[in-house]
């Protein structure tokens, strides 16, 4: 998974996903959560104008490392050790003002969280002037080992995968992982290992393919471009990009540059994208990006590492968002998602297979490091981990125990339902 860096290619093929199109198999090792005792609050995040949901809002709970986000419903979930009744916790996502909110404000279930969109202009005045978006990127990229965390810390994280054929969930697989987060100043890869995991997959929807995705929880956790700068911004490719600035915006009440990134060599898939970086410190705070793959040929080389004969398969959109959180005036990787969507085109078939495939991994608590613990605990897993078949959790309600996770969409929790069934 290591990046070639002469090549820019291989270090967009490191980053991002190898799908595998042949049935194979691999253990995956996990041990056990403690149980600590807990209160569960749940509820939904909406417009306060107009109701609607808001997807990946970030709920923290204050004078703590614990967070979640919610789903594309707006609906979340949110575990709190019963010893922390006085604490209160913190809701913000771009576009929309922050809110804090105490813990008695939450119920077990249906809690409602209203918030008021951003409407205050922010003008040339209400930032700190920078006038060239390219020398902004580069002070960004400069100021990373004073501006992120120096130390090794234990992240606990909750990932999921999920792969639709058409409308219908076909593969889905969650867990909670382990990841020993090595220093921003360390070029270190992390290292993850799983905590509790499941998987289901109806095999007899995948066009009698076991349609693989190889990386797991890596595949989430290399969109941090701060710690993996060789794969998009790395500091030899400066030149490569022009970059412009968008119009400011404001998250978790910050001030943001918008600095628009796009790659000048568009012969091969390449990058294009939005960077929102903090007025003040010049940190990097959230970042949304896609991949151009319009070169089918090149795209399918790039990613597609197995496949049958007489099938061509290519992605057709690579979407990606890294979102950061603050602790103690430090930064740190805190939400990763991945969509893609691909196509299977058979030979002797007159309608293609097109599969739309999500991936979504958020911190949910972490620790500094312990080296005595990470040891006693770890089973690591390697880069190219394919999640394998498990579907004992989906029936137990109580598989998660105390650990936050990201609440299933509609159409997943349908799915889930449906396994559930055939379960009993």
């Amino acid at each position: 998974m290591n990046a070639k860096l002469s090549n820019p290619i291989s270090g967009k093929s490191s980053l991002l996903f190898f799908l595998s199109f042949i049935l194979g198999s691999l253990q995956i090792y996990a041990f056990q959560p403690s149980a600590k005792a807990f209160n569960e609050y749940k509820g939904e995040v909406v417009n306060e104008r107009t109701g609607r949901p808001i997807s990946s809002a970030y709920l923290s709970l204050n004078n703590s490392n614990i967070s979640t986000i919610t789903n594309a419903d707006g609906v979340f979930s949110l575990k709190v050790p019963e010893d922390m009744t006085e604490a209160t916790v913190t809701i913000s996502v771009l576009g929309f003002q922050s809110k804090t909110l105490p813990l008695d404000y939450f119920k077990p279930e249906n809690t409602r969280i209203e918030l008021s969109e951003t409407m205050e202009e922010l003008t040339e005045v209400s930032l700190y002037k920078a006038t060239n978006p390219r020398l902004l990127v580069q002070d960004m990229l400069d100021k990373k080992d004073e501006n992120y965390l120096s130390d090794q810390s234990i992240m606990t994280s909750f990932y999921r995968e999920t792969i639709k054929k058409g409308w219908s969930n076909v593969s889905l697989s969650e867990a909670v992982v382990k990841i020993h987060k090595s220093s921003y100043k360390d070029s270190k890869k992390d290292l993850v290992s799983l905590y509790k995991a499941r998987k289901s997959t109806d095999y007899d929807k995948l066009d009698t393919l076991a349609l693989k995705l190889r990386g797991g929880p890596f595949n989430t956790l290399y969109l941090d471009m701060m710690k993996y700068t060789e794969y998009v911004l790395r500091q030899g490719m400066m030149d490569s990009y022009d970059f412009s600035f968008d119009e400011p915006a404001k998250i978790n009440d910050r001030y943001t540059y918008v600095v628009n990134f796009r790659e000048r060599d568009e012969s091969d898939p390449w990058y294009y994208g939005k960077l929102f970086i903090d007025a003040e410190t010049s940190t990097l705070v959230k970042a949304d990006y896609n991949l151009n793959v319009d070169n089918r040929n090149a795209a399918q080389e790039m990613f597609v590492k197995k496949k049958p004969n007489g099938a061509k398969v290519y992605p057709t959109e690579l979407n990606y968002q890294v979102d950061y959180a603050q602790n103690n005036g430090k930064w740190h990787f805190a939400y990763g998602k991945a969509q893609m969507d691909y196509v299977v085109n058979w030979k002797r078939k007159i309608f293609n297979s097109k599969y739309k495939i999500n991936s979504e991994m958020v911190v949910t608590d972490w620790q500094p490091y312990s080296e005595e613990e990470f040891k006693m605990n770890q089973e690591l897993i390697r880069p190219n981990i394919v999640m394998v078949d498990d579907v004992s959790g989906f029936y137990d309600s109580q598989f998660w125990g105390n650990n936050n996770i990201i609440e299933p969409e509609k159409s997943i929790q349908n799915a889930i339902d449906k396994i559930k069934r055939k379960m009993d």
